[in-house]
């Protein structure tokens, strides 16, 4: 299958944005017994206020008292009781295993999505917002699992119900006890005004920040006080917090006269008042009997009752609605395209033809980039900052995928490889070193599982890190973040010996030696130098050394290769190598 038709496949078999009902689809016979159960319960519990009205009625009428009558209503009422509270405890338990279900379901689905994407998707996304989708919006689909289901039922049925009943004894007092609810629910709109909707929004991105901010602040604490920069690291975290306040009070201030209002109108006194000032008005004029009063003083704070908890969870529903919204956004993340059929690579000489790529649709970042690595060489990429250094070398292990162009390897298109002969083929190591936190021994053996210790620790004696390990309290068995403590130079030798244990043919390398002091880099450099061999390796230098070893210097500038060939013959044209070079000689000194 050629590039074309897998991106055709690709396009055709991506599927459709996940709705909200999408998402939820999988587990809608456990939310139908959920709703059904509630339903049983809340209409049972409408008996015993039934039954106080029954007795009421029948104790306060002319007449003789029909004992029978009275003990049937109470056995009716107590049976009601007894149904509503089995049913209710079991919709709650349903609705909270649920809950649990469609929790980890959100969260496999993340896991299995963020496995997949493009690895580059993750470098333009801040951690503590994708931290948030992960932890908190997954937790932010409690209310609307296992409460939202119970309160919508006990807000419809039960005031539906009411009414039914209310109606067959009087009409009129029927629409005057519904006065609290129009009013409340006339209130609703309100919520959902562009501005309140545009607040909620405001106050989500507002904690996202909170938490992206915290968590920089704290990983790079050590960093910033190390060179005076604690201040203005806190003041960033402190203008994050302060500007999360001031949505918070704008979103109060709008919200707070309306939630105040529905808490009014549906308040029980307001609904005495209401329904008594009507009741008396019937009953003076002889429209209404005395003892018909009582259902209605019952019944109508059980009509508003379940509208004010509705009106209390809104924001929680709210919320949920929201975070789903941001987790159907992280699953329509389009995934890694996968060839049909891959296509075994012929060798590893690396081509990068006509490449042009941007992040975004209005800048690019590479321009026609043509680049060819011949096995057993080294190629250096030079140049300033922004010049696309990093942007290139991540194409090779496919963090991302160029915009127009292609890059090959062994005369196939990266597009057209399985994502596992890539990364067998392509080992990277890059500044910004990520180790997990297990043992020392797994950590190196991470793209080879079941290495032996004995080539662990081969490949840790040539990142020069195997004596630094060995004084460690365990030695390799270590946990990283338990008793294993190590600097950024040493991280980046753990992740080195990785990629010198996977023994890939194509090394890609963002300067591996730049936390290294003078003696382990050069005992690094002499390790790379060893097992350059026939393979390819590409190198972001930042080290005037790293760039004299190398076999091929390009010079990158504004995302254009300006200058490339062996680092000698680029210093005699005395052009823009030879320039930066200078610069560099100057600043080292």
């Amino acid at each position: 299958m050629t590039v074309t038709e897998l991106a055709e496949a690709g396009e055709q078999s991506t599927p459709p944005p996940a709705s909200m009902a999408g998402l939820l689809r999988p587990h809608v016979g456990a939310f139908t017994a959920v709703v059904i159960l509630q339903v049983i319960g809340a209409v049972a519990g409408l008996a015993p206020l039934l039954a106080v009205v029954e007795l009421g009625r029948a104790l306060l009428s002319s007449g003789p008292i029909d004992h029978g009558h009275v003990w049937g209503v109470v056995i009716a009422g107590s049976v009601g009781l007894f149904v509503r509270l089995v049913f209710t405890a079991a919709s709650s338990g349903v609705g909270h295993l649920l809950d649990g279900r469609v929790q980890l379901g959100f969260r496999r689905q993340l896991a299995a999505r963020l496995g997949r994407v493009p690895i580059g998707w993750f470098s333009r996304r801040r951690t503590g917002e994708l931290a948030k989708v992960v932890g908190e919006d997954v937790s932010a689909v409690h209310p609307f699992i296992a409460h939202a289901p119970g309160e919508l039922v006990a807000a419809f049925v039960v005031p539906l119900v009411s009414l039914i009943y209310l109606f067959t004894i009087d009409w009129r007092l029927t629409l005057i006890t519904l006065i609290p609810v129009v009013l409340a629910v006339a209130l609703v709109p309100l919520m959902m005004t562009p501005t309140r909707l545009r607040e909620q929004e405001d106050f989500d991105a507002g904690m996202g920040r909170i938490a992206s901010s915290a968590i920089e602040f704290v990983q790079g604490i050590a960093v910033v006080k190390a060179y005076g920069g604690g201040g203005r690291a806190h003041r960033r975290f402190r203008t994050a917090t302060d500007e999360f306040a001031d949505t918070f009070l704008r979103w109060a201030r709008g919200l707070s006269p309306i939630a105040a209002g529905m808490q009014l109108v549906l308040s029980p006194p307001f609904v005495l008042l209401v329904v008594l000032i009507g009741g008396t008005a019937l009953i003076t004029t002889g429209g209404l009997a005395a003892t018909d009063l009582l259902p209605f003083v019952l019944l109508g704070l059980g009509l508003t009752a379940p509208v004010a908890a509705l009106g209390h969870g809104f924001d929680d529903l709210q919320a949920a609605r929201r975070a789903i919204g941001r987790i159907r956004d992280v699953l329509d993340v389009r995934p890694l395209p996968e060839p049909a059929h891959p296509i075994a690579p012929q060798g590893h000489r690396v081509e990068l033809r006509e490449v042009r790529f941007g992040y975004d649709t209005d800048h690019e970042v590479l321009r026609g980039i043509d680049l060819v690595l011949e096995p057993g060489t080294v190629t250096a990429v030079v140049g300033p900052s922004g010049s696309g250094k990093s942007t290139l070398v991540q194409l090779l292990p496919r963090f991302f995928d160029p915009t127009h162009g292609s890059v090959l390897l062994g005369g196939v298109d990266l597009r057209d490889l399985g994502s596992e002969e890539l990364y067998r083929t392509v080992s990277f190591v890059f500044q910004d070193v990520r180790l997990l936190r297990t043992t020392v021994a797994d950590n190196i053996a991470l793209a080879v599982p079941h290495a032996d210790l004995d080539d662990v620790i081969r490949a840790a004696r040539l990142a020069n890190i195997h004596d630094r390990i060995l004084e460690l309290p365990r030695g390799y068995e270590s946990v990283i973040g338990e008793d294993a403590a190590l600097s950024g130079g040493e991280a980046q030798r753990i992740s080195l010996a990785r990629a010198l244990l996977a023994d890939a043919p194509v090394l890609v390398l963002d300067e591996a030696t730049a936390f290294a002091d003078p003696h382990t880099e050069q005992a690094i450099r002499g390790a790379l130098t060893t097992l350059a061999g026939d393979r390819t390796i590409l190198v972001i230098a930042h080290r005037l050394e790293t760039v004299a070893d190398a076999d091929t210097v390009v010079m990158l500038d504004n995302g254009s290769i300006v200058e490339r060939g062996k680092p000698a013959d680029l210093l005699a044209r005395n052009g823009k190598f030879a320039a930066f070079w200078q610069s560099h000689r100057m600043e080292s000194r």
